[in-house]
């Protein structure tokens, strides 16, 4: 983060703009708009700003700029906005070396903040910025939000505001009060504001609120079975993210990606319930009971799984749980590991010259055996995916070959497929296993065996490396 995001109270404060052409206009129709105290020190000023001046908006001193204007007052912030960059400069150092915030105008290296693009739906106001680097960017953005955000949500705002004290007052949990407005937010409510029954709103309101205050028994919460998907977060879904957002709790396991992970509303409790093949945070029957007691405690209960809940996930015993304890639940489908890893791998899990059927098996070892149909996984002409497999990756490619597959048989391993940090090993059942034990290999991997493999350097079409240099330029 290259400038901490801030909201500055600038209500009859002292700010100076040094500069009086079109540029400084513009900031300081921003500054009025803020209700901030202007003075202006230019020789000469834009036409809109004689008007100022001349109604007593703005105080102007027609004369260059001076090393003791800084000190006229005690100012709040700073705008350089001059077409002379040594005035811009010492306009620069003299206001940091005071300790005021200091901007000048599109030139961020002698900036301490940044005025961002605003969209404003006051008392609602979304700022945009890229620390200066695209400000054409941040427009664009600004006008795509324009489009999307409807003035009346200005409305919806001061219509919670004016409920405010009231709702602290009768709901005192803060769970309450924050369920509370994401029913009203997110219902018919929101609806009657939208469409300008302003009135009819605020009776809504008052209605709503007196049907929670008379509710003495704790409601009941809810459980959110959600897939994360292979690990880029711009595979969730968007019911996903809604829901990851509304969670005052999340148990998350260890295939489960950091970049989804901080998507998670950012005051909701973590709770870390991973398993390894040698190591289990907790026992999956305690897993089920705890989503049931934190949901019956009315809490809004996020279960986010790598992947898929459903592929070797065990949300069926979860919610087989959830049904049994009487406890609401909702189940968010995920690009499952073995889609997105193949996808992002070039490595198509069916193509008709080549694989007819795809199987998914889990290679958990099990006193250091596998049992698995080996027949059905040796058939020509299919895909197998490996889940949970590295450790069991020699014995699994052994199997194979002794049940009659060739050695030859192409076969890859993925490991964390989707992110920065993708890496494909190819190779055969005879050599994968002596390739892996070569790589520093992470146990979020996936096996992929199958003629479809051959395709990999033809498909090939992610580059984690320039995954790597936008994530490193977005931070």
């Amino acid at each position: 983060m290259d400038f901490f995001p801030i909201f500055l109270n600038l209500t009859h404060q002292p700010c100076l703009v040094i500069g009086g052409g079109f540029t400084a206009t513009r900031k300081i129709a921003l500054l009025q708009q803020a209700g901030a105290d202007i003075d202006v020190i230019s020789p000469t000023l834009h036409d809109k700003l004689q008007n100022l001046q001349a109604t007593g908006k703005i105080r102007c001193f027609l004369r260059p700029f001076q090393q003791t204007d800084l000190t006229l007052k005690t100012y709040r912030l700073i705008i350089a906005a001059t077409n002379d960059d040594a005035v811009n400069r010492q306009v620069s150092q003299q206001a940091q070396a005071l300790n005021i915030p200091v901007n000048v105008v599109d030139q961020p290296e002698l900036c301490s903040f940044i005025v961002p693009s605003v969209l404003d739906r006051s008392p609602l106001q979304v700022a945009i910025s890229t620390g200066g680097a695209a400000p054409v960017l941040a427009r664009m953005l600004r006008a795509k939000l324009e489009s999307v955000i409807p003035a009346a949500f200005g409305d919806l705002a001061r219509l919670m505001a004016r409920f405010r004290h009231k709702t602290q007052a009768q709901l005192s949990d803060t769970r309450q009060r924050r369920d509370f407005w994401e029913t009203v937010l997110s219902g018919h409510i929101a609806e009657l504001v939208l469409s300008g029954q302003n009135s009819a709103a605020e009776h809504a309101v008052e209605q709503l609120l007196t049907e929670r205050t008379n509710t003495d028994s704790q409601s009941m919460g809810e459980v959110y079975l959600v897939g994360g998907g292979p690990g880029d977060p711009d595979l969730l879904t968007f019911r996903a993210l809604r829901l990851m957002q509304k969670a005052d709790v999340v148990l998350y396991d260890r295939l489960v990606s950091p970049a989804v992970l901080a998507l998670v509303r950012r005051d909701a409790e973590h709770i870390y319930v991973g398993k390894r093949p040698d190591k289990h945070t907790l026992p999956q029957e305690e897993i089920n009971l705890l989503l049931a007691r934190l949901a019956k405690e009315g809490k809004k209960v996020l279960r986010l799984k790598g992947g898929d809940p459903f592929i070797f996930g065990r949300g069926g015993e979860e919610i087989e749980t959830l049904m049994t304890e009487g406890v609401p639940f909702q189940v968010v489908p995920g690009i499952t590991a073995a889609l997105g890893t193949a996808a992002y791998a070039g490595i198509p899990l069916t193509h008709r010259d080549y694989a007819q059927s795809c199987l998914f098996v889990t290679g958990h070892l099990k006193d250091n055996t596998m049992n698995l149909n080996w027949a059905a996984l040796t058939q020509p002409h299919q895909t197998v995916v490996v889940y949970m497999g590295l450790k069991a990756l020699g014995l699994f490619c052994a199997e194979m070959i002794k049940h009659g597959m060739s050695g030859e048989q192409p076969a890859a391993l993925v490991q964390k497929a989707t992110t920065a940090d993708q890496k494909v090993i190819i190779g055969t059942l005879q050599t994968l296993p002596q390739l892996v034990e070569a790589e520093n290999v992470n146990l979020q991997s996936l096996i992929i065996v199958g003629d479809v493999v051959k395709l990999h350097e033809k498909l090939k079409w992610f580059n984690p490396e320039t995954m790597a240099r936008q994530n490193a330029s977005v931070m």
